[in-house]
C-alpha cells in the first residue's frame, strides 16, 4: 500500500512500459532511483521500507520495474546487468524529462545485483549521478567499470553475510571513487534479523544526505 508521499508513475523505457512508484517528501532535497535485486520488483518490500526511511530525510525516491512483464518472462534477463544499467540509464534520462524531478540531484540505491547495474549505469552518467549505495550487493558484477566509477559509493553488508564481504571487499579495492563499507552486525544477506534493515536504512540515508545535499 501506497503513503501519502507516493503515486504510481508509468515510464516507457526501451520500447516498453515500466511500472514505477515515486516517493516525494513536501521539501524534496535529492532524488534516489533504486534498483532491485533478481526476481525483485517495485514492490520490494525492503525497498520500500528504505524508500520510505530515506522520506525521512528529505529524499525523494523512485522504484521501478527493471525489466518489462515481457522481458522478465525470460528468467535470464534478471542477471543481464548490462541491460538493468541501461535501463536505470533510460530511467534517469525519464527523470531529467519530468519538471518537478529535473533538479534535484540524483543517487542510486542497488540491492543485490541491481548494485552493480546501478554501478555500471553511475560509470556512464558522472556527470549526473552523485552518490551510490549498496546494500548486500554485488559490485563485483559490475567488473571493469568499477574504476570508472565516480560517485561516492558505500558498500553495506550483513556481518553474517561473509561470501558477499568478500565480494564487495574486492569490487571495493578496484574502485577510484570514494568509497566505504559499512558491515551491519549480525545481519544476513537479506537483512531479516530484527532492526537490521533499518540500521541499513540509517546508513544509506546518512550516505545520501552527505552527498547529494549540497552544504
Amino acid at each position: 500500500m501506497m503513503s501519502d508521499a507516493e503515486r504510481a508513475v508509468q515510464m516507457r523505457l526501451g520500447g516498453g512500459l515500466h511500472e514505477g512508484i515515486l516517493g516525494m517528501p513536501r521539501q524534496p532535497r535529492g532524488l534516489v532511483v533504486f534498483a532491485h535485486g533478481s526476481g525483485s520488483s517495485r514492490h520490494s518490500a525492503r525497498n520500500q521500507f528504505v524508500a520510505r526511511q530515506l522520506h525521512e530525510v528529505g529524499m525523494g525516491t523512485l522504484l521501478f520495474d527493471l525489466l518489462s512483464e515481457e522481458e522478465d518472462r525470460v528468467y535470464e534477463n534478471r542477471f543481464d546487468i548490462d541491460r538493468l544499467a541501461e535501463r536505470l540509464v533510460q530511467a534517469s534520462g525519464w527523470v531529467a524529462d519530468q519538471p518537478e524531478l529535473a533538479d534535484l540531484p540524483r543517487g542510486y540505491f542497488g540491492a543485490s545485483t541491481g548494485a552493480a547495474a546501478a554501478l555500471k549505469a553511475a560509470a556512464r552518467l558522472p556527470d549526473s549521478v552523485r552518490a551510490v549505495v549498496s546494500r548486500g550487493g554485488r559490485p563485483d558484477l559490475a567488473g571493469e567499470a568499477l574504476p570508472q566509477v565516480k560517485a561516492p559509493t558505500l558498500l553495506i553488508v550483513g556481518g553474517a553475510d561473509t561470501q558477499v564481504i568478500e565480494l564487495n571487499s574486492w569490487a571495493r579495492e578496484r574502485m577510484r571513487a570514494t568509497s566505504e563499507m559499512a558491515i551491519v552486525p549480525g545481519a544476513t544477506h537479506l537483512f531479516e534479523e530484527p532492526g537490521t534493515l533499518f540500521q541499513a536504512a540509517q546508513l544509506a540515508a546518512d550516505w545520501f544526505t552527505r552527498w547529494l545535499v549540497p552544504a
